[in-house]
Parts: C-alpha cells; structure tokens; sequence
C-alpha cells in the first residue's frame, strides 16, 4: 500500500512537471510560458485602468528574477510599487531600469530583512506611516539556506524568512489592506509565490523543534 502511494505521488508530480515544461495553461489560464505583460494587459483594461484610483503594491524579492520583473510590469501599469529589501543599493538599480522604461513610475524603497521580527515590524511600521492605500501584496521573495544557519530571533534561515517573515508582514497589513479596500471599492488581492519542489522533500525529513532550537 505504502508503494502504491509512493508511485501516485511520483506520477502526480511528475505530470505536473512536464505541464510546466510544455507551458500548458492552468486553471488561470496562464502557463509557465506566459509571461507578465500578457498577464497584466489581460487585466488591465479593468483593474488597472480604474479613475482617479493609483494602485498600490508591495513586492518582496523584488531585487532580482521573477520579483524583479513583476515590479517592472506593474510599474509599467500605472502601479505605485514598493520594494521591501535588504541590499538597498540593488533596489535602486531595479528601480533605475523600471524608470528608464517608465519614466514616470513611482518606486519607493524600504529596507527589510525578512528573517528578523523587528525589521519587518520597522518596516511595517515605515510603510504605514507613509499613509498610502495598499492594494495587492506579493510575497514573494526566498531563500535557501544551503548549510543550517539560524536567524537573530535563533529560528532556521529558511523557515525564518520564506514563511514566519511573510506572515508576520501580512498579519501587520492585513488592516491596512481592509481599508484601502472598503476605501476605493476595490478588492485587494495578496499573492504567495511559492513552488512545487517542496514535493521532492520527504516529510519526515523535517523537525519544526530543531527548526526552532539551534542548539540541535
């Protein structure tokens, strides 16, 4: 019985991944073919072309890969985007290649180290001050902590930064994002990135109690 499951599981996954390898489309419609623009000019007759009424967005790990380019999209659609981040000067040339595209996007950079507790909460506590509405959240920025390394609030990297971190940043917005929503009429959209390879991982392969104790 356990063979059985193990071999449905395989096949499983394995179907999955040759439909993201041929870019056949999901039930969004969309493939791993499809890109960005495509994505957003779908949409942006609607939810992007709204008067009198600037978006606003968050993305995390938007320094780089696919964070990087759905900033630039965005920001090609009229969106106000924020990047949280760590290396700031990165963020600023991100930000440079997104205006010389769209001279007239606004970028705002604030600093965050998503595997410690106290920066999200400054950063939260940065971007809240700032009184702007926020509309769609991005969690997408990760890690993988090749060798096992603990964060300053002593939690494994990885689980520190590519979950406990994104929660906290959505539990200390989540408000925000309620009232921009009641505010503009508009319903706010928060968007976990994540991947199908935690399926090559077997579960007993993990231990939350030496995720969380790093004298193990």
């Amino acid at each position: 019985m356990l063979v059985g499951k193990v071999v449905k599981k395989l096949s499983i996954i394995m179907k999955e991944t040759l439909r993201y390898l041929a870019g056949i489309a999901g039930p969004s419609g969309y493939g791993s073919n499809s890109t960005a623009e495509q994505v957003t000019q779908d949409s942006s007759s609607s939810l992007f072309s709204l008067p009198n009424s600037q978006l606003t967005a968050i993305v995390t790990g938007a320094t780089s890969g696919i964070g990087a380019e759905t900033a630039r999209v965005l920001a090609k659609r009229g969106v106000r985007v924020v990047i949280p981040a760590r290396d700031l000067k990165r963020a600023g040339e991100v930000r440079e290649r997104i205006q010389k595209e769209s001279p007239k996007a606004e970028i705002i950079l604030l600093e965050i180290d998503l595997s410690s507790f106290a920066s999200v909460k400054r950063f939260c506590t940065e971007f809240l001050s700032l009184g702007l509405p926020l509309n769609i959240l991005i969690n997408n920025a990760g890690k993988f902590s090749q060798k096992l390394e603990f964060s300053e609030d002593k939690i494994e990297m990885t689980f520190a930064t590519n979950y406990l971190g994104h929660f906290l940043l959505t539990e200390l917005l989540l408000d925000k994002m309620v009232d921009t929503a009641t505010n503009m009429g508009i319903q706010g959209r928060i968007i976990n990135v994540s991947s199908v390879l935690h399926n090559w991982v077997k579960k007993e392969h993990f231990c939350f109690t030496n995720l969380l104790n790093p004298n193990k």
